[in-house]
């Protein structure tokens, strides 16, 4: 509901559903806020999950972990973060979290400004950028030789 210029979500309203790719549970609270000039996600990753590896060609991102012992590879580099701990990507810098603990981890992600992400409508070259493995490549701490 928008009132004077700003927009409430109730934590009880918020829509959360499995991502397209890896299955990791995540609600769009720009989409549902009505939010045109970022995006923002909260994704919660269950022990043995992983985001997509990617990159964007102009989104910023921003990464906040929220809860639990948070994993990320940025570039070649893999980080650990406590909670509260927070990282910028910048857009062409490969990225993706993984959960390789045993407790979930609930990260804050906000990035802009925001570019289509529609993998249906992607050229195999476009795939291919953004996705340098594979829409659902695992990294190598969950790889049990099942990645795509």
């Amino acid at each position: 509901m928008e009132t004077r210029g700003y927009r409430v979500l109730p934590a009880s309203d918020a829509f959360w559903r499995p991502s397209n790719q890896m299955g990791v549970l995540n609600t769009d609270l720009a989409r549902q806020l009505g939010a045109r000039e970022l995006g923002a996600r909260l994704w919660r990753l269950a022990p043995g999950q992983a985001s997509t590896r990617h990159r964007h060609r102009r989104t910023e991102e921003l990464y906040v972990l929220l809860e639990g012992t948070g994993r990320m590879r940025v570039g070649s580099e893999v980080l650990t973060l406590a909670p509260l701990s927070a990282v910028v990507v910048s857009p062409r810098t490969v990225r993706q979290l993984f959960n390789d603990t045993d407790s979930d981890q609930l990260w804050l992600v906000v990035g802009a400004p925001t570019e289509p992400a529609n993998t249906l409508e992607m050229s195999p070259e476009e795939l291919a950028d953004l996705y340098p493995d594979g829409p659902r490549a695992l990294p190598p701490e969950l790889d049990s030789g099942q990645g795509a």
